[in-house]
């Protein structure tokens, strides 16, 4: 076992007094030792009940055969920290926890490994561990929120707080009303109950076959979750046993077809990001241009919050990813999972509950997949949109530009109805290098939304969007403005197209012009100059490439 090289000889007396003192027995020193990556937080909603399926993870470790030895993993609510500086913070964040689950499994020598996770960043940062270190592994996890209720109405954190501030105060809905949609909106624990990123990333994790069948889709609150907990934590003694690592099931395969999966969801553009640092970790190239080549053979076929009416409860009532598998079986590679069975199985053995909330192809909500990469003199190296959260009138929108350096600049003036009928609102200097951090638009994004300029105005950011994002709002703009991008030389006035089917994205004066803003440029001093933010910045890459650390 990996774990001998603890606990194993002569010379490791005083390693077995250290393990004594931790209350396990000698007959727990002949079994494999369990590390349990747990992210539980008294803040995170998606994580404050975590504790209950450690208890049941512990007790499949403990069936098994196994030691579960439990080690807390930081997290961050991105909801909590959107629209102010704590948004600099969740992406820089997952290479934290990459790098810690990597360092406390290196050093205790963990024969396997489960993952307990939710949240937007945690999970990928999870999943990056676990291609980098390559040993048995498992995620589990914690699951969707139920959906509120206000009125006979369900419902969703993005809509009912965040669009629904903007309306109040436009008039449209009274501050009582809004004070009792803050209180029902979010009714207990779990990920937001849309296809924000947390839950898009589950179900990729579970499509790339690291999790359990079920396990993406599986309430929070729900004795399912509880149950399929209790069976990963079991099912780590068998991956050990017959040493089934990461890099078997996590394939260039099987990340593409969880990029299928993403696309006929139509999941958050954050995913563009993470599945391409997971590949990155697990040495697999996967191009900007390959999810685009997916999206377009790759019906949408749910219709999911936040660009749909539908929650992550019907899409768990209607069959779950196993049901979307069903559908999707003809465009899928049958690789591997961590269940033992292969994708054909899964998909074979589902059933499909409910026919509008998994549709059949040939009745799929759009002809193509849920993002586009866009590219042009404004991204060169690619930008990204999630074109089914886009109404039909602005897939093609031609405007003047309106530029900013930050968020905040942007969202005083929305919120102060300073933009006009036709305006494509820049932020730049909000991508990885530049935020640092690469913050998240739902504040502006929403305020559009709210304010019912939704299909008057679009939004181009270097920064990103929230999975709740909908809208013509094209993100991950590359290279950065911080880095010399294009989109630091766009000044107000200047004409921009924005074409989805056609997939441009460019900025509309003359070539010589061009060159020479190109060439005059100078960026904006960094607006992080002490702690790890600042270090964050030097090292981290474009978003084009998964906004990895490098060098």
């Amino acid at each position: 076992m990996r774990s001998d090289q603890v606990k194993k000889g002569p010379e490791r007396v005083p390693h077995r007094a250290l393990l004594y003192a931790t209350g396990i027995s000698k007959k727990d020193m002949k079994k494999p030792f369990i590390g349990v990556a747990t992210s539980f937080s008294d803040i995170v909603p998606g994580h404050v009940d975590m504790h209950q399926l450690e208890r049941f993870i512990e007790r499949g470790v403990c069936a098994g055969g196994g030691v579960p030895f439990f080690f807390g993993i930081p997290s961050i609510c991105d909801g909590i920290a959107m629209g102010h500086s704590g948004m600099h913070y969740p992406l820089a964040l997952r290479e934290l926890v990459a790098d810690s689950v990597e360092s406390v499994v290196s050093a205790h020598q963990f024969d396997g490994l489960v993952c307990l996770t939710n949240c937007d960043k945690i999970t990928p940062g999870m999943l990056m561990a676990i291609a980098r270190l390559n040993i048995p592994s498992i995620v589990v996890t914690a699951g969707p929120m139920l959906s509120g209720r206000y009125n006979k109405r369900k419902l969703a954190l993005v809509h009912d707080t965040f669009e629904a501030m903007v309306r109040a105060k436009k008039g449209e809905i009274s501050y009582k009303e809004l004070s009792c949609l803050e209180i029902e909106a979010c009714p207990g624990a779990g990920s937001c109950q849309g296809l924000y990123t947390a839950n898009t990333m589950a179900c990729l994790t579970e499509t790339m076959g690291l999790s359990l069948p079920g396990c993406a889709t599986a309430l929070a609150v729900s004795a399912k979750k509880k149950r399929i907990a209790e069976e990963s934590g079991e099912k780590i003694l068998e991956l050990v046993k017959d040493n089934i690592l990461p890099k078997k099931i996590l394939t260039k395969e099987s990340l593409e077809n969880a990029i299928v999966v993403d696309m006929a969801l139509g999941g958050s553009s954050n995913t563009v990001l993470h599945l391409k640092a997971i590949a990155h970790e697990a040495g697999i190239n996967i191009t900007l241009k390959k999810f685009d080549e997916i999206s377009k053979k790759s019906p949408n076929i749910t219709s999911l919050e936040p660009a749909g009416t539908y929650f992550m409860e019907d899409l768990d009532y209607a069959g779950g990813i196993p049901a979307v598998l069903k559908r999707l079986k003809s465009k899928l590679k049958n690789t591997l999972t961590v269940s033992g069975k292969k994708i054909n199985d899964i998909a074979r053995e589902a059933e499909i509950f409910d026919e509008d909330v998994i549709r059949p192809l040939d009745k799929a909500y759009h002809k193509q997949g849920g993002m586009a990469i866009l590219f042009g003199n404004l991204a060169p190296n690619g930008a990204v949109v999630k074109q089914t959260a886009v109404s039909e009138k602005m897939m093609k929108f031609r405007g003047s530009a309106k530029c900013y350096n930050s968020e905040e600049e942007a969202l005083k003036d929305i919120l102060d109805n300073k933009i006009k009928k036709g305006t494509v609102i820049i932020i730049r200097y909000e991508g990885p290098k530049g935020g640092p951090g690469m913050r998240e638009m739902l504040a502006p994004t929403s305020a559009i939304v709210g304010m019912g300029m939704s299909e008057d105005v679009a939004l181009i950011t270097d920064g990103r969007f929230s999975g709740g994002t909908k809208g013509p709002c094209i993100g991950h703009v590359s290279p950065e403005a911080a880095s010399g991008g294009p989109i630091a030389i766009i000044k107000d006035g200047d004409r921009i197209l924005i074409d989805i089917p056609k997939r441009k994205l460019e900025l509309s004066i003359s070539k010589n012009t061009f060159k020479k803003r190109m060439k005059s440029f100078k960026p904006i001093a960094p607006k992080i100059n002490k702690g790890y933010l600042a270090r964050y910045a030097k090292m981290v890459s474009s978003a084009d490439q998964g906004a990895v650390l490098v060098g």
